[in-house]
């Protein structure tokens, strides 16, 4: 199935992000990629979802892999909005129940490979798993935006740290305009 155009303000995230990054607000309305989103049905937004992620050739775009992605999605949210909860603890591991890491020897040395219960787990388990290695990594650096209307989540990658918004065209724009009407306002 050839994968429609991804709607989503804010792609290109890690891979953990980027599912988070499957709900949106646009014109203050909450969207999702997987619930018709821009008149894309369900599995059309799960191909568009793989297509974007570079999951597309080794997945398939169907019901159970919804159905999981739906779950470490929500298992994401909760971790990320909370990350010293029991209860998004719990859902990441849930998902990750499904899959392990094999240790390999390739061609060029030591390897490893995922391998899944069922490959219908198998884009909700690496999303899971990316989101271990996010917080191995940097934990202080995966985002909400700052922008109360906002729900999109992104790994901050800016020298310094200090980046507030998922994008500075559209929210950080925003805010700085506000600012702005506010300053001359007051005059």
């Amino acid at each position: 199935m050839a994968a429609a155009a991804d709607p989503r303000p804010l792609t290109g995230e890690p891979v953990a992000l980027d599912l988070l990054n499957t709900r949106w607000v646009a014109d203050g309305q909450l969207l999702d990629l997987f619930a018709g989103a821009a008149g894309l049905t369900r599995i059309e937004g799960v191909a568009v979802w793989l297509e974007s992620v570079g999951l597309s050739d080794r997945f398939r775009a169907d019901a159970p892999t919804l159905i999981h992605l739906l779950t470490a999605r929500e298992a994401l949210a909760r971790a990320v909005a909370d990350p010293a909860g029991a209860s998004g603890r719990a859902l990441v591991d849930g998902v990750l129940e499904h899959g392990r890491i094999r240790a390999t020897l390739t061609e060029h040395g030591p390897g490893e490979r995922a391998e899944f219960d069922d490959p219908a787990w198998g884009p909700a388990w690496l999303a899971a798993r990316d989101y271990l290695g996010l917080l191995g990594s940097a934990p202080d650096r995966i985002r909400a935006c700052a922008s109360g209307s906002c729900v999109l989540h992104f790994f901050d990658t800016s020298r310094n740290g200090t980046r507030r918004w998922c994008s500075m065209a559209a929210c950080g724009n925003r805010a700085k305009a506000s600012r702005h009407y506010a300053r001359t306002r007051e005059r």
